[in-house]
């Protein structure tokens, strides 16, 4: 976040005492209040707004304000208000098919943090028809939706305009009649913000700065939080087989590395400081596993990329970028439950030593690959780290996030992930957490047919199946490294990086997928 963003939660009756004396001061104070459908506003609002409601009204029917989700309506130097600013934001519920869709408030925050901008004050009346419990959780959600839609990325621009957002600073108090409610509900959210935006970090960060090596120190700074890192270098690999993984990366002059997260917090539990990685299974639940691909640069290896876009192949580690934030967001918040991070980190070069097509490498899990082409690398990288996990740490399930192809691409676009898994629970939970957070995933199939265009004359396989059905196929691949441990595959090509702007994001990396897990987590599977 390059400007300052400072939240507070206060009573209802203290900002009707204290809103006076902010009128003209030298930045702006804003007076934010709410309406729903046809201009409708709680009690409170219409008390404090008084005579004003007059001017609202009319300003409403020539503006042709209806009181809609993402719409506003501004008023500058309202009469009778003490503030320089007014802005009534619409929070009705969008028509579903059927019924009104519940308010996203995550995105009503972000649309407000939108409008407010980076500098002054703002007195924000949340004044709903909820009870005092759902109205302390939606006032969390609307700060985190200011929180994520204030990150800015521009830690590489050295000429900043003095108008620029990052040279800002905004304090806004949020009133409500739950206020300590609120106080409590956003605390996790807090956490949330912060994993997502570690995550966008990490996806936005050039390729020659984030390097595997670089990666793992930033993944070694959860230790910080009571996350037990351990990371493993070539030579550990090599040892244990990781071939795949270790081919990928062979190429380049960057070393590639593992880095195994843990994270216990099931009271108990031996998992601390100066465990050891085996310890992660204490406590009286075994873990949850979520593995990441972290391409840190693709260049396609041998079988290159044109040339045409290539500088977006930073992002082909949003996958692991992704686990390192919802692994943040976890102890940040303090989860309970235990939780295994895994991410394998290479970059894909061409050089002299680079892997070739026609090369056939030996997995970890004893199985041969024949590599037809070195672009279809991140399956290879998974393919390691899901057997190791499932083979040392016994989760009850594994969920990987991959940046994995293009043809996920075509068949979703940038509105959802492709979700592949050979568990209906699993699955359905994860469509359930997509829905509540807004990133949201579509099932694609598996299956017998798919698994058939992988086989290879010379080895148990091959890295890709061929021009059609080119997702599913990656899928089926991951799949022979998973046994039968409940396994969902999450391809986020479409969602993870380059992601079009929204009311709660405005930059390249979206930070996708660490708010959808966290829900998971804690829906189902938090004590």
């Amino acid at each position: 976040m390059s400007f300052k963003l400072a939240v507070e939660f206060i009573a209802l009756k203290d900002l009707r005492r204290s809103a006076k004396g902010k009128k003209g001061a030298a930045s702006p104070h804003t007076l934010v209040v709410f309406a729903g459908a046809d201009l409708a506003m709680g009690e409170a609002t219409t008390k404090l707004l008084g005579d004003c409601i007059e001017t609202v009204t009319r300003a409403a029917q020539a503006a042709g304000f209806k009181g809609k989700a993402s719409s506003a309506l501004e008023l500058w130097a309202p009469v009778g208000i003490d503030a320089d600013r007014l802005l009534v934001l619409g929070c009705a519920p969008k028509q579903g098919p059927d019924t009104p869709a519940p308010a996203d408030h995550v995105s009503i925050g972000g649309y407000l943090m939108g409008k407010l901008g980076s500098k002054g004050t703002a007195d924000v009346v949340f004044d709903l028809p909820q009870s005092p419990e759902a109205l302390a959780e939606a006032a969390a959600d609307l700060t985190l939706g200011m929180r994520m839609r204030a990150y800015r990325f521009d830690l590489y621009k050295t000429k900043k305009n003095d108008d620029a957002d990052s040279n800002g600073a905004l304090s806004a108090r949020v009133a409500l009649s739950d206020f300590a409610g609120a106080r409590l509900a956003v605390k996790a959210r807090e956490s949330i913000a912060e994993g997502v935006n570690i995550a966008r970090d990490l996806v936005n960060e050039p390729p020659n700065v984030l390097y595997p090596e670089e990666f793992a120190k930033r993944a070694k700074a959860l230790e910080k939080l009571g996350v037990v890192v351990e990371i493993l270098d070539v030579k550990a690999m090599q040892k244990l087989g990781m071939n795949a993984l270790l081919g990928v990366g062979q190429g380049s002059a960057h070393e590639s590395r593992m880095v195994v997260m843990h994270w216990n917090g099931l009271k108990g539990s031996k998992v601390g400081k100066g465990a050891k990685a085996k310890d992660a299974k204490a406590g009286s639940a075994r873990p949850i596993a979520f593995i990441g691909k972290g391409v840190t640069f693709d260049t396609g290896g041998i079988s290159i990329k044109p040339a045409g876009g290539m500088e977006d192949m930073k992002g082909d580690m949003a996958g692991a970028a992704c686990v390192v934030g919802l692994m943040h967001a976890l102890a940040a918040r303090k989860a309970q439950v235990n939780v295994i991070g895994a991410i394998g980190l290479v970059e894909n070069m061409p050089d002299g030593k680079a892997q070739r097509p026609g090369d056939i490498v030996t997995t970890m899990s004893g199985q041969t690959v024949e590599v037809i082409n070195t672009d279809a690398e991140g399956r290879l990288v998974l393919a390691d780290v899901l057997w190791r996990i499932q083979s040392v740490y016994d989760p009850q399930f594994m969920i990987n996030l991959a940046t994995l192809t293009g043809a996920i691409l075509v068949a979703l676009g940038t509105d959802h992930a492709g979700l592949f898994s050979n568990d209906d629970e699993l699955a359905q939970r994860i469509s359930a957490a997509g829905n509540a957070t807004g990133e949201k995933v579509w099932r694609m199939p598996l299956g017998p047919a798919y698994d058939k265009m992988l086989d290879s004359k010379f080895a148990d396989m091959k890295n890709i199946g061929g021009r059609h059905a080119g997702s599913i196929t990656a899928a089926q691949f991951l799949q022979r490294f998973v046994n039968k441990k409940p396994w969902a595959h999450l391809d986020i090509a479409g969602t993870g990086m380059a992601s079009p702007a929204s009311d709660i994001n405005q930059t390249w990396g979206s930070g996708w997928g660490v708010r959808l897990l966290d829900r998971l987590v804690a829906d189902h599977y938090e004590k």
